[in-house]
């Protein structure tokens, strides 16, 4: 990649077509092959429920519609609260601590059993189907946990009615259902608020568009009808219905829904819309370039999606933890009932130890401990410009010791400015005269002065006698005076020497790699120019904002050595790479990680693809349309530094969140499984499968409020 004064030194100002220096375009790819693998949630996909057809089998785990489960889990859960009643109310035990008397009458001892039945057929069954999968597949997890407390109570309590084993377990059968219901119900109510945000994005789509007919007369169609190359009107206040390409009109859009930037942006001929973006207070004409699944909305929510279903290190963890406390269960079941059978011989109090183990040894909690959090942070990336594609790399990246940043387009905008005056008289007046005579050039040096003189928004003179000096620059005139703007070789062919002051700025300049031009009147030197590839104010934050979490950061560029040095002296980066290939990026990423270094690579995905693969985690530079970038496990939809912290600061937070739940959920059996098997019976402590129920419930509500808490996590900031 040559560097600026490289490309610039020949400031010909002939015109000619633009030879902006920009970034690489990143492919948009929506078909994202990220495997994605089931989730705890996806086990739902099994029961078959309410006319739902679910369990189909198929390459990728499908999207599980937790709107329906939730509605299905809610129904069974009110409608098993409310058969429960009966079995609470004829339940001895409870009558004798509660002191209440219920009538009694023929057939009455049978209103439990016959209640729980029912509970169990309604309310429990469907979590047994959903353990039929881990079961053939030989990996017991949450499912088959749950399965195993019901069955084993559901078992033992219709044994103790027909063969005098003494109470069943009717009172604890029901609640414990009732609990497991709610708990399923907390969890895919607080997965489709985690995935709230996301759904909510399809309906920024409006039903119908504006068409324009080759005639010139409209026609409302529903957006869907739209194809590419089709003209549409967008007016004020109003969804934009597909991608597209600016044609006619100016207004600013609101893309905070797509981008997560909040500032407006600019919409003039040529621009590109985003499909569900809201129009400001101008009338646009947009030409369809991609509807429907093609979008970059839809393109976003696919890789939500399946981030959201795709595992990470932590949930693999989870669901061995699940299979591994199925075995713990059944051992600490046998060694219970070796023990007690030793100590008191084999009795009723010695099978209802083994019983409130195996009942007991479920911990909902566990299963909703990461599936939550990661609902929750991909949501709340995707809000912040971030896509995640792939789960392992948004928790690698709590682990990163250095990030390397591609130059151009990344820690600066890949196009020429303004970024130094030293001028003998008012730096102002300069460079307005220097932009009122570049007015009629459109070469890129000329854009960046004229581009200048605007951001200052400077009155500029009138200019006549316009004249391009083939390889030089150019001369006009300007107040009645003859005005001459070049570099180096104009200099020469006038014969003029800059003032000390100009001639010390100029070689310092270029010793920074910069283009250098000068504004000369009446053979005298006024003013000169620094160019160069202008770096993004966010960088210089987000450089500091990584050492401040003990992140190196380093640069990689095509550039000169000397532009590098210079872009990496002011933004503060002690680690450079100067004049590398596009091909050869990668060893740079090899050299870092041979220092047992974990290594992040942000790049544009393209000509950086190879750094991107070889990288611990690789970050894409993408753009509203740009969303699936197969090089890369993490995409930011802006070109914006400062979102690379947010990745860090997200998969720091989701992580601790993660443990933090672990740690909860595995609590629970810790206290649990002891007390169930009697370890304090001595000291008259026992632990009842319906009050350990109680404790699991307690234990899944704590999690969902602690994963929940993830929310509130500013990575903003």
């Amino acid at each position: 990649m040559p560097s600026s004064k490289t490309k610039h030194n020949d400031h010909d100002h002939s015109k000619m077509g633009h030879d902006e220096h920009t970034m690489a375009d990143t492919h948009a790819d929506h078909k994202s092959h990220a495997t994605t693998t089931q989730s705890h949630h996806d086990m739902h996909a099994h029961a078959s429920h309410a006319g739902h057809e679910m369990g189909k089998e198929s390459g990728h785990a499908g999207h599980v519609d937790h709107t329906g489960h939730e509605d299905m889990f809610r129904r069974r859960f009110w409608v098993s609260l409310l058969l429960s009643i009966p079995v609470l109310l004829y339940t001895p035990m409870l009558q004798m601590w509660f002191g209440i008397q219920m009538p009694d009458f023929a057939g009455s001892e049978w209103i439990a059993p016959v209640f729980a039945i029912v509970i169990f057929l309604y309310g429990g069954v469907p979590f047994i189907q959903m353990a039929v999968p881990e079961i053939k597949n030989r990996q017991p997890g949450m499912m088959t946990l749950i399965s195993l407390a019901i069955s084993v109570s559901f078992i033992y309590s219709l044994a103790a009615v027909f063969v005098n084993l003494g109470e069943g377990f009717f009172w604890e059968l029901v609640t414990l259902i009732d609990i497991m219901l709610l708990g399923h119900w907390i969890e895919m109510r607080s997965v489709r608020q985690a995935s709230g945000a996301l759904s909510s994005l399809a309906k920024l789509m409006p039903d119908t568009a504006e068409h324009i007919l080759p005639d010139g007369s409209m026609h409302t169609m529903p957006v869907s009808s739209l194809q590419p190359g089709h003209l549409v009107l967008v007016r004020p206040g109003a969804s934009i219905p597909a991608d597209g390409v600016v044609e006619g009109g100016e207004s600013d859009v609101n893309e905070s829904m797509i981008t997560g930037e909040s500032a407006l942006v600019k919409k003039t001929p040529g621009a590109n819309v985003i499909a569900g973006t809201i129009n400001g207070t101008g009338s646009l004409r947009v030409r369809v370039s991609a509807v429907g699944e093609e979008t970059a909305l839809a393109g976003i929510m696919r890789l939500v999606r399946e981030a959201q279903n795709s595992k990470s290190r932590t949930q693999i963890l989870a669901d061995r933890a699940a299979g591994w406390l199925f075995y713990l269960a059944i051992g600490v079941a046998v060694l219970t009932a070796i023990v007690w059978t030793l100590a008191i011989g084999f009795d009723l109090f010695t099978l209802q130890r083994v019983v409130a183990v195996l009942v007991i040894a479920c911990p909902h909690a566990l299963g909703l401990a990461v599936p939550l959090v990661v609902a929750i942070s991909t949501t709340s990336a995707a809000q912040n410009g971030i896509l995640v594609r792939d789960r392992l790399a948004l928790e690698a990246a709590r682990e990163i010791d250095v990030v390397i940043f591609d130059k151009t387009g990344t820690l600066t905008k890949g196009e020429q400015g303004v970024v130094a005056i030293k001028a003998t008289v008012d730096e102002n007046e300069a460079l307005a005269l220097t932009a009122a005579v570049e007015g009629d050039s459109e070469h890129i040096i000329a854009s960046a002065i004229r581009k200048a003189a605007e951001e200052k928004r400077l009155q500029l003179s009138a200019v006549t006698d316009f004249e391009a000096l083939k390889g030089r620059g150019i001369r006009a005139r300007a107040n009645g005076k003859d005005v001459w703007v070049g570099g180096p070789r104009l200099l020469e062919m006038l014969n003029v020497e800059p003032p000390k002051e100009i001639s010390e700025f100029s070689r310092s300049s270029g010793s920074k790699g910069q283009t250098v031009i000068y504004l000369i009147q009446e053979k005298q030197v006024l003013a000169a120019f620094a160019l160069a590839d202008v770096i993004r104010p966010e960088s210089y934050e987000a450089v500091k904002k990584l050492k401040e979490m003990n992140i190196q950061v380093a640069m990689l560029t095509g550039d000169s050595k000397d532009v590098a040095k210079a872009v990496a002296n002011e933004l503060g980066i002690d680690l450079y790479f100067a004049e590398v290939l596009p091909e050869h990026k990668d060893e740079k990423v090899i050299e870092l990680q041979k220092q047992g270094k974990k290594v992040a690579m942000v790049g544009d995905g393209v000509n950086d693809a190879p750094a991107l693969v070889r990288a611990d985690v690789g970050i894409a530079i993408g753009s509203g349309t740009d969303v699936a970038i197969e090089s890369a496990g993490i995409i930011l939809v802006r070109s914006n530094p400062l979102d690379v912290v947010k990745i860090f600061k997200l998969s720091r937070a989701s992580y601790r969140k993660m443990i933090e739940n672990l740690v909860w959920a595995s609590g629970y059996n810790v206290v649990a499984l002891p007390l169930a098997a009697g370890i304090l019976a001595w000291a008259g402590i026992l632990l009842s499968p319906a009050v350990g129920a109680l404790l699991m419930s307690l234990s899944t509500i704590i999690v969902a409020i602690n994963a929940q808490l993830l929310r509130r996590v500013d990575i903003a900031q």
